[in-house]
């Protein structure tokens, strides 16, 4: 199947689709402003995936989902910086860090998080090569491609849905003068709170979705719930330096902070 083209015109969804019924084997290499993912499938199923921003190793990964530590991760580079995923996976189950179990779990999640962000994107040149898969010394897997259409579909239509309620991650956040909702009885997740802590005229979104570490997506969904909620508004930017980050001094909030931040944070609505 030579299959290449741009995805305005031809969609993640579609190419899915195409390589599920197909029952093909190779890879999907998509190219995006910045960005590059390569997609590997064997007889229809998602295999492999990687996306160039990422350290995409088997240690970075287990790290990344705290399964290993900043210096075991050390360790091993040091140790068996030379090692495939494959021998390195067996020497830390050998070595009681993760379970078999564990590994295949994380690289599941991780492969599929990887498609399901491509559902994101609007355009980007991609190319389908035939009997192309990863190195022998990776570790793949057999993902069958059906309920992640779905869920990507269901990602895309949220996608186009927060696109149209925040158009450009150039403006700025600052919390309501009026909160329409009492305030005392909103309960944020840790990832909420994160953002919080970085409201402030001089922050643009995208400034706070790179501070925090999330996706367009991402910091879309959450900003567009602390606007639903009344907490914040959204504002032009003052043009703050791009490297820099004006952080109030609000910490990231655990079940039994909550309260205190919360009148932290009824305070500093008041002194704006």
């Amino acid at each position: 199947m030579a299959l290449k083209g741009n995805l305005r015109d031809f969609t993640i969804t579609q190419l899915l689709n195409l390589i599920s019924l197909a029952q093909k084997t190779g890879s999907l290499e998509v190219k995006g402003p910045g960005q590059t993912a390569l997609i590997s499938f064997r007889d229809g199923k998602l295999a492999h995936a990687y996306l160039n921003q990422r350290n995409n190793s088997l240690a970075a990964i287990l790290y990344r989902n705290g399964k290993i530590t900043k210096r075991q991760v050390r360790i091993i580079q040091s140790r068996a910086g030379n090692l495939g995923d494959k021998e390195l996976g067996l020497l830390l189950i050998n070595s009681n860090y993760v379970t078999q179990t564990e590994i295949l779990t994380i690289l599941k999640e991780e492969f599929v998080e990887i498609v399901n962000y491509l559902f994101t994107w609007v355009e980007g040149l991609f190319q389908f090569r035939n009997n192309i898969l990863p190195k022998e010394s990776k570790i793949t897997l057999r993902i069958n491609l059906e309920n992640i259409i779905m869920e990507g579909s269901r990602r895309l239509r949220e996608w186009e849905q927060l696109q149209d309620e925040i158009p450009s991650l150039d403006m700025a956040l600052k919390f309501t003068d009026n909160p329409a909702t009492d305030i005392r009885n909103v309960n944020l997740s840790v990832e909420e709170w994160r953002v919080v802590s970085y409201i402030n005229p001089k922050n643009t979104i995208a400034q706070i979705a790179k501070a925090t570490k999330m996706n367009n997506l991402e910091i879309r969904r959450i900003v567009y719930g602390l606007l639903q909620a009344g907490l914040a508004q959204l504002i032009r930017s003052t043009n703050a330096p791009a490297t820099k980050y004006q952080k109030p001094s609000l910490p990231v909030a655990d079940e039994q902070e909550q309260k205190t931040l919360v009148n932290r944070l009824i305070k500093r609505i008041q002194s704006l």
